[in-house]
C-alpha cells in the first residue's frame, strides 16, 4: 500500500505585503494565526492521515472506518458456526420473547487492534492484487519482514502453499483460521506451513537451497 506524501503546512506570513513589514500589530496577528493553523489545521490532517487514512498506523477508530469500506467484520462470534441458528433466550429491553434475548452460550468477541489491522491489510491486498507469485511475495515481505520470511510457492497444479519462516503469533493464527484472506488467483487452492527459520539444510519440496531445507538438528 503506497501512500502519497502530503505537505499540510502553510506559511501565512507569505501573504503579508512588503509594505506591512513594519506593522508589528498586523505581523503579530498573522503570527498568532500561523500558530493556530499549525495546531488546529496542519496537526488535524497529520493526525487524520496517521490515525485513519494509513492502514499501517490507523488506530481503532480508523480501522473501524476501513472495516466498513472493505466490508470486513471486526468481531468474531464465539461458539457460533456459519449458518447456525442462534438458540438464545432471555428478556432484553427490546426483545422480550425467547430466541431474541441477551443470554447465549457464546458472545461476539472484538478483535484486537493488531488483529484488525492485519485482517484489513490482507483484505485490501486481496482486493487489489492480480494474485501473481512475485507480487504476493513482495507484499508479504513488506507485511511480515520484521518477523521473518513469508512467501508463497506455486504448486503448478492449481494449488499454492504459503510458507512462514517464523512461529505464528496467536493473533496471526486466529486470523488465518477464521478468515479466508490469503491472496490467490481464482480457483486455486491454498494452504500454509510453518517452517521456523533455523540453521538447517537439505532439499525439501519448497526449499531447495541450503539453510532453507528440511533437515536439521
Amino acid at each position: 500500500m503506497k501512500i502519497q506524501a502530503f505537505d499540510f503546512s502553510l506559511n501565512l506570513l507569505r501573504a503579508m505585503l512588503w509594505q506591512y513589514n513594519d506593522a508589528p500589530r498586523l505581523e503579530s496577528l498573522v503570527t498568532q494565526k500561523q500558530e493556530w493553523f499549525n495546531i488546529e489545521n496542519q496537526g488535524f490532517w497529520e493526525d487524520w492521515q496517521r490515525d485513519v487514512f494509513d492502514l499501517r498506523t490507523a488506530n481503532a477508530f480508523g480501522l473501524s472506518v476501513w472495516a466498513i469500506i472493505l466490508d470486513m467484520p471486526l468481531t468474531v462470534d464465539s461458539g457460533a458456526l456459519p449458518g447456525e441458528e442462534r438458540l438464545i433466550f432471555g428478556f432484553a429491553s427490546d426483545d422480550e420473547n425467547f430466541s431474541h434475548g441477551n443470554f447465549a452460550p457464546w458472545v461476539s468477541l472484538p478483535l484486537t487492534v493488531e488483529q484488525a489491522r492485519l485482517i484489513l491489510r490482507l483484505r485490501y491486498f486481496q482486493l487489489v492484487t492480480r494474485g501473481t507469485v512475485p507480487e504476493i511475495n513482495e507484499y508479504f515481505a513488506a507485511l511480515f519482514g520484521d518477523q521473518g520470511s513469508a512467501y508463497v510457492v506455486d504448486g503448478r497444479n492449481m494449488t499454492a502453499r504459503y510458507v512462514f519462516g517464523f512461529a505464528l503469533s496467536p493473533d496471526l493464527q486466529q486470523v488465518l483460521s477464521l478468515f479466508d484472506l490469503l491472496p490467490r488467483p481464482a480457483g486455486v487452492f491454498v494452504d500454509y506451513v510453518v517452517i521456523p527459520d533455523t540453521t538447517n539444510w537439505g532439499f525439501g519440496r519448497y526449499h531447495l537451497n541450503f539453510n532453507n531445507g528440511n533437515f536439521h538438528a
